[in-house]
């Protein structure tokens, strides 16, 4: 079955960031990996008071403070991680700059950096590689800190990722964040399938009628969010799917039914 949003392309590089990240949990164990993924509890929201290091100036900055009341796009990052973080935040910053929206102003890119052993320089030169120059690296908060605020936001999101001390790295889940202004948890979105309408879709929604126009605010409600997939499908699809499974279950009945019923009959 083709999941809707999601190409050969895109699958092929989810195949290739997959086969690039095993060397990474090379010494986790099969329970150590378990506990890694992207599952945002329900009603999680991220504390705003977390307070980091801001790459672009060395100055402290809370994530409030990162998120200035705008919805965002938050990407915990392993700024040392050339495997999957690189590519990640390169298509994110491809889809992101097709989205029509203004970064600064309609929305924030932040980057959350997972490992403590990389640098503002790092951090610095990882997100400008990817990003490259404009609009875009220029209204992106890139933030490093240490070990305690940093789980404390990626425990509130659901963000859970394992330290592998024998190749010095970290296993983590490929995923984003879209948060609203006061912090909450709006989407949880994959960048290997991550398209320029998602992204926009989630950001109006996350915006609370702030972002974005009125013909954005039609298309989502002919569109729904998909937790499966991690992408906006047309909700008359999902409909017709959910009908259709009713009426298979239906028939089925009904064919059970008639097939006792014929059982009980005597025989002329």
């Amino acid at each position: 079955m083709r999941v809707p949003g999601i190409t050969p392309a895109r699958l092929g590089l989810a195949a290739v960031l997959a086969l690039l990240a095993q060397p990474a949990a090379a010494g986790l164990t099969p329970k150590d990996l378990s506990g890694v993924g992207l599952a945002p509890p329900p009603g999680a929201r991220a504390p705003l008071d977390a307070a980091f290091t801001d790459s672009a100036d060395g100055r402290g900055r809370t994530l409030r403070e990162a998120l200035a009341g705008r919805p965002a796009l938050l990407m915990p990052l392993d700024y040392a991680c050339h495997n999957v973080c690189d590519p990640m935040l390169a298509v994110a910053g491809t889809a992101l700059a097709a989205t029509g929206l203004a970064p600064g102003t309609d929305y924030r890119l932040v980057t959350l950096g997972i490992n403590p052993r990389a640098d503002a320089a790092t951090a610095r030169a990882m997100v400008a590689e990817q990003l490259g120059p404009g609009p875009l690296l220029a209204g992106a908060v890139v933030l490093t800190g240490s070990p305690g605020p940093v789980e404390a936001v990626t425990r509130a999101v659901g963000y859970a990722y394992a330290y592998d001390r024998d190749t010095d790295s970290y296993a983590h889940p490929a995923g984003a964040l879209v948060l609203t202004g006061d912090g909450r948890v709006a989407r949880a979105l994959s960048p290997l399938a991550m398209t320029a309408r998602d992204l926009r879709l989630a950001l109006v929604e996350a915006g609370d009628g702030r972002v974005g126009g009125l013909a954005d605010r039609l298309v989502l409600l002919c569109y729904g969010y998909d937790p499966q997939t991690g992408l906006y499908t047309p909700l008359i699809r999902r409909i017709l799917a959910a009908s259709g499974i009713v009426t298979v279950a239906g028939i089925a009945g009904l064919v059970l039914v008639l097939h006792r019923r014929s059982r009980r009959m005597p025989a002329a």
